[in-house]
């Protein structure tokens, strides 16, 4: 049985839910109102509408970072605030605001079972604070390959797309357990699993522990992943923690490795801090993206449109 180790859980139980509650919408739906009254009158302010707020995730991931950046270099976005939550409080107060089709801007990326649940769009970005287009990494520790050369052969070989891991996130969203879901993916997969395993022996009870940020994409891959190793025999520890500490771990020598690196942009300053003391063994999903996003009925298409805060 895949094991969790709740040890560093800690580190970031304390993020607050209530930064990004506080501003999701109104209760009685005047919100609503004003915002579908402005815009027959063409003259709708988005802004204003969300008290110039936009709903971020973990202040340490990259999303959130280059959100940051972007309230700094778009000039209209003077007196905005980007507000910290997780991700899971930032997919609930967008679900909230889109079943009242109100506005609500959030740092987005993908993949990601929101795209596949909402009619979502990310905003232009012309002065290119997001970047282009990203990967998904696999990162092992130092030595991996001679300690564990299944572990380290499966790890390498593994790869899959962004409908594959959406597949995994939307019935995790909808309240099926992770664990059950990479299951059930990964025997409706068979081929594809059979392509990471190819040349991989089984073993009788190899320790091995996976870091990941509780990001659904990563608890999607990380439990697929874990799922697979177990079923060759691995003893297998999922461990969830922050951003950093999960480079940390694995650069370190405390956890064997991670699916879960966003490159070049979103992990890029913790790649240039740990590269040396870790290895890359390249990616496992292309065609991850980062970005402002909001519902497809706003009347909005890029970041310049938005107005400064008076």
């Amino acid at each position: 049985m895949v094991k969790f180790n709740w040890k560093r859980l800690g580190i970031v139980a304390g993020l607050s839910l209530s930064l990004v509650v506080a501003g999701c919408g109104s209760d009685d739906g005047e919100a609503t109102e004003k915002t579908k009254d402005n815009a027959d009158n063409g003259d709708v302010n988005y802004g204003e509408e969300v008290d110039y707020a936009i709903t971020g995730i973990e202040p340490g991931a990259g999303v959130f970072k280059a959100t940051e950046k972007a309230v700094e270099e778009y000039e209209n976005l003077k007196g905005w605030e980007v507000q910290a939550s997780s991700s899971g409080a930032m997919a609930t107060a967008l679900g909230e605001a889109y079943d009242k089709e109100e506005p609500i801007f959030v740092t987005g990326w993908t993949p990601h079972w929101k795209f596949a649940k909402y009619d979502l769009k990310y905003l232009e970005d012309p002065k290119g604070v997001y970047g282009d287009e990203e990967t998904i990494n696999t990162m092992v520790r130092e030595g991996l390959e001679e300690d564990m050369p299944n572990a380290y052969k499966l790890l390498d070989q593994f790869n899959w797309t962004t409908e594959d891991m959406e597949e995994v996130m939307l019935e995790v969203s909808e309240g099926a357990d992770p664990a059950e879901s990479a299951a059930t993916w990964v025997e409706d997969n068979a081929d594809k699993v059979e392509e990471w395993t190819d040349g991989v022996e089984e073993v009788d009870g190899e320790e091995i522990e996976l870091v990941y940020v509780e990001w659904d994409s990563e608890v999607a891959s990380t439990n697929v992943v874990g799922h697979v190793l177990e079923n060759l025999g691995f003893d297998v520890t999922l461990t969830p923690v922050d951003n950093a500490v999960m480079w940390q771990a694995v650069a370190g020598g405390e956890a064997d490795g991670m699916v879960a690196a966003w490159l070049p942009g979103t992990h890029g300053d913790l790649y240039e801090q740990y590269q040396d003391d870790l290895e890359d063994l390249g990616e496992n999903l292309e065609g991850a993206k980062i970005g402002l996003v909001v519902p497809k009925y706003m009347d909005i298409d890029s970041i310049e449109d938005l107005e400064p805060k008076e």
